[in-house]
């Protein structure tokens, strides 16, 4: 029988995108100090990302005359990989709360950067997809194999791209850095 053991602490990241400008939505509508609220301080904001150019999903929701923009959030504080189900429950709460007329205007896909894998939490069932609880599963997006990212047939588009790719890489050094203090201080 195998020992059961403590889990490791990951980092926690938002894919958040918007309809035209994000800091629009992360400043003046104040959607960043929601997020700090609910999961702590924010230690890495990427530049605004070309969302659009790896679909047209969301224009059907979020305008169709407008260019969607996203970037990748952090946060500081280490959690439990089994608060994403709760995590996206928050993060669903939050886009209902800043919807017009029953339409999203911000998305907050969010996840968790493991020093192995980068995971995603999902409304959606499909069969790469494992249900957590509280209608929300988790799937595996990336996994990190000899240095580098390794995407699947089931990844969205613009996390197979390495632009996506090397600010998760940016985000998993400094979580490596986090995860490294916090297991030496559990000795």
């Amino acid at each position: 029988m195998g020992k059961i053991k403590d889990i490791d602490r990951v980092n926690y990241v938002i894919h958040f995108f918007s309809a035209g400008d994000t800091d629009y939505w992360l400043y003046h509508e104040n959607v960043l100090d929601e997020l700090k609220k609910h999961f702590g301080e924010i230690d890495y904001i990427s530049d605004e990302l070309d969302f659009q150019k790896y679909t047209y999903y969301y224009n059907m929701e979020m305008g169709q005359n407008v260019k969607i923009k996203a970037r990748m959030i952090s946060f500081k504080n280490l959690y439990s990989p089994g608060f994403l189900a709760d995590a996206k429950t928050i993060t669903n709460s939050l886009e209902a709360k800043y919807a017009v007329d029953g339409k999203r205007k911000i998305n907050l896909d969010i996840g968790y950067i493991h020093h192995m894998q980068f995971v995603l939490a999902s409304t959606k069932p499909w069969g790469n997809r494992i249900y957590l609880s509280k209608g929300i599963y988790a799937e595996i997006t990336l996994m990190y194999v000899y240095e580098q990212w390794k995407a699947f047939d089931h990844s969205y588009q613009n996390f197979k791209d390495k632009e996506y790719q090397d600010i998760l890489t940016e985000i998993r050094n400094m979580y490596l850095e986090k995860r490294r203090k916090w297991l030496s201080g559990r000795k």
